[in-house]
């Protein structure tokens, strides 16, 4: 039995079809919607840059503005409880779920390369979730 549906977005135009299928599919079972919004952490290509931790207040302002536009994307479906959070968004995701949710993600296509050197967040959800995966394909 499905408890909650979590809703993995990043704000393009295919998380906002994975956020519609995602709500139509919490109202359908009539269990809460949770938007997710992941945050990664800045990270340096230089070793010695890493010794220079990023500005607080500059971290704190795009935590803001991304809970702005998760404000705004989930404005269409009330009830909808959103989450600003930092870190990997395979991992966080998968961190959010239990074995009775369902996790939607949105499949984003990307070159050859960038599989190889990143992998796919859907496919890393998929692998390690506890729960059943929705990954939705975009249809543009």
């Amino acid at each position: 039995m499905i408890e909650r549906v979590i809703v993995g977005v990043d704000f393009s135009e295919a998380s906002k079809q994975a956020l519609a299928r995602g709500a139509a599919w919490a109202h359908r079972l009539g269990a809460p919607l949770q938007v997710v919004h992941v945050l990664q952490p800045p990270a340096s290509i230089l070793p010695e840059a890493q010794l220079a931790l990023p500005d607080t207040a500059w971290l704190n302002q795009m935590e803001a503005v991304a809970d702005a536009h998760l404000e705004e994307w989930a404005r269409g479906f009330p009830g909808a409880e959103r989450s600003v959070v930092w870190g990997s968004p395979a991992e966080e995701l998968v961190g959010l779920a239990t074995p009775d949710s369902l996790l939607v993600v949105a499949q984003v296509g990307h070159s050859k390369l960038e599989r190889l050197l990143f992998g796919s967040t859907a496919a890393r959800v998929v692998k390690h979730a506890p729960c059943d995966v929705l990954v939705v394909r975009s249809t543009t």
